[in-house]
């Protein structure tokens, strides 16, 4: 069997790390394809390296989030290798562009984190995932809630539930980053905060989370997405002296960082969920998410672009006891190569 993963932003490089290691051990061929939906170097090489991913076949290169441009070199590549199947991971432009492209060319798309659901139409993100849930053969579910979206919703292709991907990650990848890279900080003593999200980077919101940042009186370290250190000098927005702007980290050096933070500010879905594994309360600045049970447990608050909720969210932020497992069990990528297995895909 012959795989197509189609890959384009960091969550991406991170979920398909575990994943093409399952699906080797699977005896599955995989061909990878990265979109360039993320350029700088920080933000996507850097992955192959510190994960040790094989490189892709094929790099797009295009340094654009525009769906449009990426389907036909996607549905090129599709009708050179005739993959069994097309996988793509989440909620990005490079998903849509992936599962669009798989349909077009008549072959099978398998949706990694299948049935989410923020509630927020305004999000790019939120109408990706139900459009590509729509046009899906398979439909790889993080949970049971997930999968009953799905139903709800009517969608009607196949969905199982087999946990999250980046579950898998980090229970692989967060011991080896905290072992290899130090932090040079007291863990504990320091807050982590990443703003990438294109809502989040147009005024008036990004004056208001700076304003936020710049409220809180403990040390914060701000690694600083490429569109949202333009967006602050545009602006002309400055941080105070408390908030140390990084260069944006590999995602080792995030991990190990982020881990043994105090608390995680962010409006990064899987950074929520990793905020969730590391035991580090989480502070979101967006109005919804579709990570909503980490929210439900106490663990996460939404504050939106609230300057006086993300304060107080940060003073008071605390994890509850007894928090139960969540997205499953950090072997979600067995699953996902042994579903892709067991069906038939386009052809014999």
């Amino acid at each position: 069997m012959k795989v197509l993963t189609v890959v384009g932003n960091r969550p991406q490089f991170i979920k398909a790390a575990p994943l093409s290691l399952a699906l080797r051990a699977a005896g599955i061929d995989e061909v990878s394809l990265h979109t360039g939906q993320h350029y700088d170097r920080a933000m996507s090489a850097v992955f192959y390296e510190e994960l040790a991913l094989p490189e892709p076949l094929y790099s797009l290169d295009l340094r654009s989030a525009d769906a449009a441009l990426m389907q036909p070199e996607i549905l090129a590549a599709l009708e050179r290798e005739r993959p069994d199947w097309v996988l793509v991971f989440g909620d990005t432009n490079s998903t849509l562009a992936g599962a669009l492209a798989g349909v077009e060319a008549g072959i099978p798309v398998a949706h990694v984190e299948a049935g989410l659901r923020s509630g927020d139409l305004a999000m790019p993100e939120e109408r990706n995932r139900i459009e590509v849930d729509r046009i899906s053969t398979l439909l790889l579910c993080p949970d049971a809630r997930s999968r009953e979206t799905l139903a709800s919703e009517g969608v009607a292709a196949e969905a199982e539930v087999v946990g999250d991907v980046m579950a898998d990650a980090t229970r692989l990848f967060a011991p080896i980053a905290r072992e290899r890279i130090s932090i040079d900080r007291e863990p504990g003593s320091y807050l982590v905060a990443t703003v990438h999200r294109e809502a989040n980077v147009a005024q008036p919101r990004l004056g208001r989370i700076v304003e936020g940042l710049n409220r809180l009186d403990e040390p914060l370290a701000f690694p600083v997405h490429p569109r949202t250190r333009a967006a602050l000098a545009d602006a002309a927005l400055e941080l105070e002296a408390h908030v140390e702007l990084l260069e944006p980290l590999g995602y080792l050096e995030l991990a190990a960082l982020a881990s043994q933070a105090r608390v995680i500010l962010t409006d990064s879905g899987g950074l929520q969920k990793e905020a969730y594994w590391y035991g580090v309360p989480c502070v979101t600045l967006r109005p919804s998410t579709e990570w909503v049970d980490t929210v439900e447990t106490g663990a996460n608050v939404l504050v939106d672009d609230d300057p006086d909720r993300l304060v107080r969210a940060v003073r008071e932020a605390t994890l509850p006891a007894d928090l139960p497992e969540l997205y499953g069990d950090g072997h979600a990528s067995e699953r996902v190569a042994a579903s892709l297995l067991g069906r038939i895909g386009g052809r014999d």
